[in-house]
C-alpha cells in the first residue's frame, strides 16, 4: 500500500507530466470526457455547482430569504458564473475546431448558462435566467454510468423517430375532431356561455380533450354538457395513444437488437478533440465523423 507521502509525490509527478505534455489534449479529456478519474471528478464538481446555482436563484426569488441572505447568494452566483466562464473558454481552446463546439447544442447551452449574470448589468432580472443551467445536467449524467446504456437510449430515439408518421396522423385527427366539436359547441352554446367564437370553442375542446380543464369556459345547456362528456371520455383514450405507438415501436426495436446480439456495440464518452463528436466505439482508434485519431487511454 502507498503511504500519503508516496501518493502526494505520485500526484505531483502526474501534474508535472500533464503540463510537460500536450496539455490541450489532456485538458480536453478532463472537461469533455468521463473515462478518467479527473474527468469524473470534474463532472462531479460541475454537477454540484449547477445544482447550487439553480438553488441560489430559486432561493433569491423568496423575498424573506433574499432580504436576509442576498449578499451571500449574489456572491455565490458570481463565483459559479466565473467558474463556468473559464470552463466555457477552456472548452473552446482545447478543441481543434472551436466552431464545432460553439454552435453545437451543448455549446449554445453552455453559453446561455454563462451570460445571464453579465446581462443583469443591462437587463434587470435577467439573472433569474440562470436556471437554464439545469439543462447542463444532461451532459454530466454520464458520471452516473449511464453511458453503458447509450445503446438503449438510441433505441428509444429510433422508436420516437419511427413513430413520427403515426403520431403526426394521430395529432392531425385530434385537430380535426377539435375543430368539428368546437364548431358544434359554438352553435349549441353560443356567446352567452362563453363560446364567443369558433377559435375560442376549439381552444375549449382541446383543453377538455387533454383533460386539463381550466374551467374558464363551461357548457350550460344539456346538449353542450352531453357533448362535453363525450369529449372528456375520448380524452382518456387519446392520451394513451401516443404512448402506445412509441411503446410498440420500441418493442420492435428490442426484438431486433439487444445486448446479447453480436451486432451490439458498446460506446463510451470519448470526445473527438477536433470536431467534438461523441459516442465512439470502445475499440475505435479514429473519430467516426472526421477521422481524427482519438486519444489513447491514460490516467489523465
Amino acid at each position: 500500500m502507498e503511504t500519503n507521502d508516496q501518493q502526494q509525490e505520485s500526484f505531483k509527478e502526474k501534474v508535472k507530466h500533464f503540463f510537460q505534455g500536450d496539455w490541450k489534449r489532456k485538458l480536453h479529456r478532463i472537461i469533455y470526457e468521463a473515462d478518467t478519474p479527473l474527468g469524473k471528478l470534474f463532472d462531479v464538481i460541475l454537477l454540484i455547482l449547477i445544482l447550487l446555482s439553480v438553488l441560489f436563484v430559486m432561493l433569491e426569488s423568496v423575498r424573506t430569504i433574499d432580504e436576509r441572505f442576498h449578499q451571500v447568494l449574489y456572491i455565490g452566483e458570481w463565483v459559479i458564473t466565473i467558474f463556468f466562464t473559464f470552463e466555457y473558454i477552456a472548452r473552446i481552446i482545447t478543441i481543434k475546431k472551436p466552431s464545432k463546439y460553439i454552435f453545437s447544442f451543448y455549446g449554445i447551452i453552455d453559453f446561455l448558462s454563462t451570460i445571464p449574470l453579465y446581462l443583469s448589468f443591462i437587463l434587470v432580472g435577467s439573472n433569474y435566467l440562470l436556471t437554464v443551467r439545469a439543462l447542463r445536467l444532461l451532459r454530466v449524467f454520464r458520471i452516473l454510468k449511464v453511458t453503458r446504456y447509450v445503446g438503449e437510449s438510441n433505441k428509444l430515439v429510433k422508436a420516437l423517430r419511427d413513430s413520427r408518421p403515426k403520431i403526426f396522423i394521430f395529432l392531425f385527427a385530434v385537430l380535426i375532431i377539435s375543430i368539428i366539436a368546437g364548431t358544434l359547441m359554438y352553435l349549441i352554446e353560443g356567446e352567452a356561455s362563453g363560446f364567443k367564437s369558433i377559435p375560442a370553442s376549439v381552444y375549449w375542446c382541446i383543453v377538455t380533450l387533454t383533460t386539463v380543464g381550466f374551467g374558464d369556459i363551461a357548457p350550460v345547456t344539456p346538449m353542450g354538457q352531453f357533448i362535453a362528456a363525450i369529449i372528456m371520455i375520448m380524452g382518456y383514450g387519446i392520451i394513451a395513444v401516443p404512448t402506445g405507438i412509441v411503446s410498440a415501436e420500441y418493442a420492435k426495436s428490442m426484438e431486433k437488437k439487444n445486448q446479447d446480439d453480436p451486432s451490439y456495440v458498446h460506446v463510451n464518452t470519448h470526445a473527438c478533440w477536433s470536431c467534438g463528436a461523441l459516442k465512439h466505439r470502445d475499440d475505435a482508434d479514429y473519430c467516426h465523423r472526421c477521422g481524427e485519431m482519438l486519444d489513447p487511454e491514460d490516467e489523465f
